[in-house]
């Protein structure tokens, strides 16, 4: 296996797409361009990352205003988790009452990533979304559509991939998703993981609300929004002491490949695991 260090290393190069701050409806209010650069130093033992935005013109040239921030780094924190592809989640470790909580989630295909960042208010509010969509340097750009419920509806198949922040050994296990719209208002989902007696199925409903799925029939009820270029944003709404939750970002990479990631938090609120689900399309909505 690689080492959580050298799985950082597989997003060397410059990344330019965009920010979009969202609202927790999944509203675009401000879409901004940026540049992420990470240059290994040292023999790649250090990463010099910048970040680069180019914000609207403050004066009559009309060319934007650039806003760097450099970082530079040879280890990495607690609460971030990579996986073999690069793929990563970084956030925090902890939820409790009255402080500011949230995280990143990150996937990558090929010359392409897509981030969501999640962030809850004090009171334990979503308050803000970020979608980050980014393409490498000098590779061509992919323009993905607004994510659709009927191209998530079917049969999916594929495989998790579970890491803890512990760093004990990763599970592997096969995945397997049933989407059906039962009626205009409502979506059936059943998700079956695991091998032999250790298998589950869970079964849920969605009142469907445009491009917001509402799972809302256990105690900590979730919406999934359906976003920009395949993605999808899957968190409560509100954060509930002594309940555990997920946050979850989709990405629908081609008609019938899609990447999940799920960073789970337990019932005291403490980060349990990180899971990469990686999913083919195998039966067309019946």
């Amino acid at each position: 296996m690689k080492s959580q260090w050298e799985c950082l290393l597989e997003n060397l190069g410059d990344w330019q797409g965009s920010f979009s701050q969202l609202g927790p409806d999944g509203e675009v209010l401000v879409n901004t361009p940026t540049l992420v650069a990470f240059e290994g130093i040292n023999n790649n033992q250090t990463m010099r990352q910048l970040v680069r935005r180019f914000l609207p013109s403050q004066d009559a040239s009309g060319k934007p205003e650039i806003q760097d921030k450099i970082l530079e780094y040879s280890s990495l924190n607690r609460g971030t988790l990579f996986f073999e592809n690069g793929a990563f989640s970084q956030g925090s470790m902890q939820f409790g009452p009255f402080a500011e909580f949230g995280a990143e989630l990150g996937l990558i295909a090929g010359d392409q990533r897509l981030r969501l960042v999640q962030l809850f208010n004090r009171d334990g509010n979503l308050h803000q979304l970020t979608l980050i969509r980014e393409t490498r340097t000098g590779t061509e750009v992919v323009e993905r559509p607004l994510l659709r419920l009927p191209d998530l509806l079917g049969e999916w198949q594929g495989e998790a991939v579970t890491i803890y922040p512990d760093w004990r050994s990763p599970d592997t296990y096969p995945i397997r998703l049933k989407l059906h719209q039962e009626s205009p208002e409502r979506l059936v989902q059943q998700l079956t993981f695991g091998i032999g007696d250790a298998a589950r199925t869970i079964t849920s409903t969605a009142r469907i609300d445009g491009s917001i799925l509402h799972f809302d029939q256990s105690a900590q009820a979730v919406r999934v929004l359906l976003l920009p270029n395949g993605a999808s944003s899957n968190c409560p709404q509100h954060l509930k002491v002594g309940q555990p939750f997920v946050l979850e970002v989709g990405w629908l990479i081609e008609p019938d490949l899609r990447q999940r990631m799920v960073r789970r938090y337990d019932a005291q609120g403490g980060w349990s695991s990180l899971t990469l689900v990686t999913e083919q399309k195998i039966a067309a909505a019946s």
